[in-house]
């Protein structure tokens, strides 16, 4: 029987900046989304207990962080799905010439926003990194410090 040479598949090709952008896009928008349900579902508590459901809100951010950062293979995908969550966190705390509030300043509204900042600082340092820009090698030619074969030009 003879051996049968596989050849291997070559690498699929990277997505443009219009692809990128499209997502990170996406990314910022689901984190609006999961902002404004999670804010108005966090003050729900089960009787007598302590603020368990912020903290379940804050591990569930930190996974969709977390994933997002696995998935896009950057810490900008963490960061930019957190920015949404906290624009619209933020903006369910600040008092309306009303008085209304749907983050109120007790302590389910405190661990609600703790848990989350907490959450997203942790998905974004807790990714892994690509690697720095700055220090890829690149083609002969293409350096990013305007050296083509390491001597000054």
């Amino acid at each position: 029987m003879e051996d049968e040479q596989v050849e291997p598949t070559p690498p699929a090709p990277e997505p443009g900046p219009v692809v990128s952008g499209a997502a990170y896009g996406l990314l910022f928008v689901l984190g609006v989304v999961y902002g404004v349900v999670a804010g108005l579902q966090h003050a729900w508590q089960p009787a007598g207990v302590a603020p368990l459901v912020p903290v379940l809100l804050a591990a569930a951010l930190f996974g969709l962080l977390y994933g997002a950062g696995r998935l896009m293979g950057t810490k900008l995908a963490p960061f930019v799905t957190g920015s949404g969550w906290m624009l619209a966190s933020l903006a369910f705390s600040v008092m309306r010439p009303e008085g209304d509030l749907v983050v109120a300043a007790d302590a389910s509204g405190y661990w609600y926003l703790g848990c989350g900042a907490l959450a997203m600082v942790a998905a974004v340092l807790l990714t892994p990194s690509s690697g720095s820009w700055l220090l890829r090698e690149r083609p002969l030619g293409r350096s990013s410090i305007g050296f083509s074969d390491g001597n000054p030009a």
